[in-house]
């Protein structure tokens, strides 16, 4: 089986299928060096309690059944290994490459003022995804930020510019993040979202540790959005409730930094600095109302017509992210819906076709061999030698892909540890590629 993408859906997969499956072999490909993609790229520095989900993944990877097929990318690019030479080599494809595009807003300004960051692009950057290592936010603009969107990856965009940098300075984050925010004049962070705190993407973990934060405080949340009674909530709800309504120890008046839950308020435009008008100076939102009630767990927001503008130097758009077809979708005949950003599938693993109705069950039809595992399908090839990754070797040479094994990734993960340790930190990631492959010359 051929597993494109080193995240933990691919990692996770192939755990499973190499121990369910005897004499099963798994060739992962990756288009990065470097193996984990969520887990070292997405993760917050600050959680690393989150990534030992790695042991296991080290686990899979050191069973001779077993290739890292990293540093190549799957496409018809130049430089890369088409999909269609890779398939007759293999019983079974499994697409686990994640989602690469955030969602835009499409609301004016977005993409023609300074100061506007997707969240995406900011928690790579600071995590060390060469993809944005050229990001370089620039965190001096004002003291006002102003997040969009309340799940999970908004609080820790938050927690991020927030947070003390001389504590981070100590985990994984990049050593530009950390000069970039010890720079930051940001002061107050406002994460604001369509619905109410019943509604609320975050969990009760990433609330309760900025509450912790002792020199920065909470702005109390409209109380009117709390049911008066919490105690039949369910307890998850019930948790969160409780930490909004006792807020921080730290008092608004007094903490040098601040920040808030803004609740019932959906984004029109993003408005010009008076002074610079290239640059982002204030948000203008219009109120919502929820219905049929604040309380409902699947309320919906209605405008009401009322805007309101909030000061803003800085903005992050964190309202989900969306995968992309590969580049030989179409010609192959397999299916993606632009649209949602998935692979169409009948929520029960298997692959439908792309038409208007395919989230009709009775209607959709299902593609033969093809199956899902949550944004990605499982595609059975139509049989052939099987040879995997040695029937390819030959392909990727004439191609000009260099591989890097799982060995050269041990290689590349000793130096970035070993430097780590001269700053006093886990590691020190290389954010560029040509550094990466340096280890190994």
């Amino acid at each position: 089986m051929a597993v494109i993408g080193s995240g933990p859906a691919g990692f996770y997969t192939a755990y499973k299928v190499m121990s369910k499956i005897e004499n099963s072999v798994v060739d992962m490909y990756e288009q990065l060096p470097v193996p984990f993609g969520l887990v070292r790229f997405g993760v917050a520095p600050d959680h690393p309690e989150v990534k030992n989900c790695q042991d296991k993944f080290e686990e899979v990877a050191e069973s001779p059944r077993f290739n890292f097929v990293g540093n190549i990318s799957i496409g018809n690019q130049v430089g890369a290994l088409p999909l269609r030479s890779l398939l007759p080599h293999y019983d079974a494809v499994l697409f686990a490459y994640g989602a690469s595009r955030d969602r835009a807003l499409g609301i004016e300004g977005e993409d023609t003022l300074k100061g506007i960051y997707s969240a995406r692009a900011f928690v790579g950057w600071y995590n060390g995804l060469p993809e944005y290592s050229k990001l370089a936010p620039d965190l001096t603009l004002g003291e006002e930020a102003v997040v969009i969107g309340q799940g999970n990856v908004a609080l820790d965009v938050a927690r991020i510019l927030l947070q003390d940098p001389e504590i981070l300075k100590e985990t994984d984050i990049t050593t530009n993040a950390i000069q970039t925010l010890r720079k930051s004049k940001v002061k107050r962070v406002r994460v604001v979202g369509r619905r109410g705190p019943m509604q609320g993407a975050f969990t009760i973990k990433e609330v309760r540790e900025l509450m912790k934060f002792p020199s920065v405080a909470f702005h109390p949340v409209d109380t009117s959005l709390i049911p008066d009674d919490i105690t039949k909530l369910p307890r998850p709800t019930k948790r969160i409730m409780e930490v909004l309504k006792k807020g921080s120890g730290a008092s608004v008046s007094t903490a040098p930094k601040s920040w808030s839950l803004d609740f019932c308020l959906s984004p029109k435009s993003f408005i010009p600095n008076t002074e610079s008008p290239t640059q982002l100076g204030t948000m203008s939102f219009e109120k919502t109302t929820l219905d049929p009630d604040a309380f409902s767990l699947g309320a919906k927001a209605v405008g009401t017509g009322e805007v309101v503008d909030v000061p803003a130097s800085l903005a992050f758009r964190s309202i989900g992210y969306k995968s992309e077809p590969l580049s030989e979708f179409s010609e192959l005949g397999i299916p993606f819906n632009d649209r949602s950003g998935i692979i169409p599938n009948d929520h029960l693993g298997r692959v439908v076709n792309d038409a208007p109705d395919w989230t009709d069950e009775k209607r959709a039809k299902h593609l033969p061999g093809m199956y899902c595992a949550g944004w990605v399908p499982f595609l059975n090839s139509q049989g052939g030698d099987a040879l995997g990754w040695d029937g390819m070797k030959d392909e990727a040479e004439k191609r000009g892909c260099r591989r890097v094994s799982w060995e050269d990734w041990k290689k590349i993960d000793g130096v970035e540890r070993s430097k780590g340790q001269e700053s006093g930190k886990v590691r020190e990631k290389f954010t560029k590629v040509e550094d990466m492959l340096a280890v190994l010359d």
